[in-house]
């Protein structure tokens, strides 16, 4: 079916509200599964055309600070390809890091922010505390980027500009492990240069993450991320459930509803809800996960999402594919 408006294909349903039995709301999108070899075992709507991955790309985005000679490693390295809770831990870390690199929280370019993680801001606020630029999720992914230019003498006051040697890296970092050339670019929420690839493209990256040689800068982000899942996302999040029961899995979602996954035989997967609904990954991604063949209680942990109804469950947002 195409849209008279656009003259475009519309995307196929990939998920649906059900309220009491009622289907209230559908939520469209573009789906792709790698298999092991890196072919294409499913296409859903058009995983060929050019999205923006958000902080799906933060994993490449951390490979290019390794590429420019930054040493980090561990829980260093998870935060640096993070969209962190603002969790105490991912706190108490970006201010070590910065430390650790003579930088100070002033120089970080992202906006002032709450905890990503609801129960964090309100804990957060209670406390008295206000938005901060530390606070804001890509608080580790900012750090990286200052340290990797203090570290080769770039400029500091403009590292998110599109024409900066460290955004230059990313550029180049993208396209080499997706594949592709890189056919727009953005500006990203926490202020950085965003990327435009394919989900098929995205889903390539993830494999080749997983894939590379050992020692690699995106072998080793990717190492980095499946050991210290909690640094990447939190306590609370799907992609710290996915990787720390998984193992073996890299997991990275993107605001905009955009998540990428790669398992550790080199299958992998991406896709993006069109309309942004977050409410529509779990369910998803949970699908894609036991179309693929994994089994685990995780799957369904991540695909239930309830419908309430006077603070009772009184449905579910589920796949339909």
């Amino acid at each position: 079916m195409t849209s008279a408006l656009a003259g475009t294909a519309i995307p196929p349903v990939l998920a649906e509200v059900v309220r009491s039995g009622f289907v209230e709301g559908r939520h469209r999108g573009s789906l792709v599964v790698l298999a092991a070899d890196g072919s294409v075992e499913l296409a859903l709507g058009d995983p060929a055309a050019p999205v923006f991955p958000r902080s799906s790309n933060k994993p490449m985005q951390a490979a290019a600070v390794l590429r420019a000679g930054l040493d980090l490693s561990g829980e260093r390295l998870a935060l640096a390809a993070a969209s962190h809770s603002g969790e105490g831990f991912h706190l108490d870390l970006v201010r070590k890091m910065l430390a650790e690199h003579g930088l100070s929280a002033d120089e970080l370019r992202t906006p002032p922010g709450l905890p990503l993680d609801p129960a964090e801001a309100e804990t957060y606020l209670a406390a008295g505390q206000v938005r901060q630029r530390v606070t804001m999720n890509c608080s580790g992914k900012h750090t990286a980027m200052l340290a990797a230019c203090a570290l080769n003498g770039w400029d500091r006051t403009n590292y998110l500009d599109r024409a900066h040697p460290l955004q230059r890296l990313v550029h180049d970092v993208i396209e080499d492990v997706s594949g592709e050339r890189v056919t727009a670019v953005g500006t990203d929420g926490c202020g950085a240069p965003l990327m435009a690839i394919s989900l098929t493209g995205l889903a390539r990256a993830f494999r080749r993450l997983v894939l590379a040689e050992p020692g690699s800068a995106e072998r080793r982000v990717a190492d980095a991320m499946r050991a210290h899942p909690e640094y990447v996302a939190g306590t609370r999040r799907p992609d710290t459930w996915l990787m720390r029961e998984v193992p073996g899995t890299l997991s990275k979602m993107g605001a905009e509803a955009v998540q990428a996954v790669a398992l550790k035989d080199g299958r992998a997967l991406a896709f993006k809800i069109d309309d942004g609904a977050k409410r529509a990954l779990g369910p998803v991604l949970a699908r894609a996960l036991e179309n693929m063949g994994m089994d685990s209680p995780v799957v369904g942990r991540i695909g239930h999402v309830p419908v309430l109804g006077g603070g009772a469950e009184v449905g579910a947002i589920r796949a339909v594919f």
